[in-house]
C-alpha cells in the first residue's frame, strides 16, 4: 500500500491532558474508519491530519507533506470538521463556491453544482442555510469538502444529526468516494456505521490505537469478551442452569429489580451463539436479553485491556 496520510509516533497533549500516545498508522485509497468513544482523540487526530495544529511529538504526512507547514496539502486536501462551519445568513450554494474559490477551482458555479447534486442538496442550495435542519448543515459540510475534488477526505463524525436516510444516502456516498480511489479517514463512535462504509477500522481509546483491522475482526474484538447481561421471560431460571451447566456463564444469579436472571460470560460471542438452542431445551421464552453497567467506554476499555496483554 502506498501511504497517502501517515502519522509516526504521534502524541499530542495539552498541558497535562494526553490526547494522543504514541499513534502510528498508514492510510491508501479507500475508506478507513476511525472509531472510539467520545474523548478518545479521533477529533485530535483528524485535526493533526487536516494541519490545524501540529504534534508533540511525531511526525505527520499528507500527499507527502506536513500539512500544518505546506499550505499547498488544501489542493489535495477536503475535510468535514466536527464544529459548525457554516454561514446562517447565507445560501449553501454561495457559501460552497465561496470555498471552491478559496481552493482555486477553474469554474466554481460548476462544481458547487456539482458537488450540492451529490450531497442532495439541489432544491434547497438557494435557500439561508439558517433555516436547514443539522442533517442538512452537515451536507453542506460535505460539499463544501467535495467541491475540489480532494484526493483525501477527513471527516469528522459526518452522520451526526442526519435522519435514518439521510444516514443510509451518506454512508452510500462515503463508501463510493473510497471506491473512486480517494484516501477517506471517517470517524465515528458506532461500529455498524463504520461496517457500511470503511474496509479498514482503527480503534482509538484514551489517545492510544489499540486495535486495527478489517471491520468483521474488530467487531469480533468489542464483542467477544466478558459480559454480564439480564435475562428475562419464562423459565430463565432453568434456562441460566443450563447455560452454567455447559460452561458458557461463570455466575448466575437473581436480578434484584425482580425482571429474571443476571448471568456473566467470559465470551459474549459464544452465549450468543448458544442462548436460542439452550433456551429451547429447557423450554424458557426469552421476552429481553440486554447488557448490564455496560457503556460504549468501558466496551472500547476491554480493548486497552487486551492490547496490554498482547504486549502492544
Amino acid at each position: 500500500m502506498s501511504a497517502v496520510v501517515e502519522l509516526t509516533g504521534v502524541s499530542k497533549w495539552f498541558g497535562d491532558t494526553v490526547a494522543l500516545s504514541d499513534v502510528s498508522f498508514a492510510l491508501g485509497a479507500g475508506v478507513t474508519g476511525l472509531l472510539g468513544h467520545n474523548g478518545a482523540g479521533k477529533s485530535t487526530a483528524l485535526s493533526l491530519l487536516a494541519g490545524f495544529s501540529r504534534p508533540s511529538q511525531g511526525s505527520v504526512r499528507v500527499l507527502g507533506v506536513d500539512p500544518h507547514t505546506d499550505a499547498g496539502v488544501n489542493r489535495g486536501l477536503g475535510v468535514v470538521s466536527d464544529g459548525e462551519g457554516t454561514w446562517a445568513h447565507a445560501s449553501a450554494r454561495s457559501q460552497v463556491e465561496f470555498l471552491a474559490r478559496q481552493r482555486g477551482v477553474r469554474d466554481p458555479r460548476a462544481a458547487a453544482r456539482a458537488a450540492l447534486a451529490r450531497v442532495g442538496l439541489t432544491e434547497a442550495a438557494d435557500r439561508r442555510v439558517g433555516g436547514y435542519s443539522k442533517g442538512m448543515r452537515q451536507r453542506v459540510k460535505l460539499a463544501q469538502a467535495l467541491v475540489h475534488d480532494p484526493q483525501v477526505l477527513l471527516l469528522d463524525e459526518p452522520l451526526n444529526g442526519l435522519d435514518p436516510a439521510q444516514r443510509r444516502a451518506d454512508v452510500d456516498l462515503v463508501a463510493a468516494l473510497g471506491a473512486e480511489g480517494r484516501t477517506v479517514l471517517v470517524s465515528s463512535h458506532v461500529l455498524a456505521e463504520v461496517e457500511r462504509m470503511a474496509g479498514r477500522v482503527l480503534v482509538v481509546v484514551n489517545g492510544r490505537l489499540v486495535a486495527e483491522g478489517e471491520p468483521a475482526g474488530i467487531r469480533d474484538l468489542l464483542v467477544d469478551r466478558p459480559r454480564t447481561l439480564r435475562l428475562d421471560g419464562t423459565r430463565v431460571a432453568e434456562l441460566a442452569g443450563l447455560l452454567l451447566a455447559e460452561g458458557l456463564v461463570v455466575a448466575v444469579r437473581t436480578d434484584p429489580d425482580g425482571r429474571g436472571v443476571v448471568v456473566e460470560t467470559p465470551r459474549g460471542a459464544g452465549l450468543a451463539d448458544a442462548v436460542p438452542v439452550l433456551a429451547r431445551r429447557a423450554g424458557a421464552t426469552l421476552r429481553r436479553v440486554e447488557p448490564v453497567g455496560e457503556d460504549l467506554e468501558s466496551t472500547f476499555a476491554h480493548l486497552v485491556r487486551a492490547a496490554r496483554g498482547a504486549g502492544r
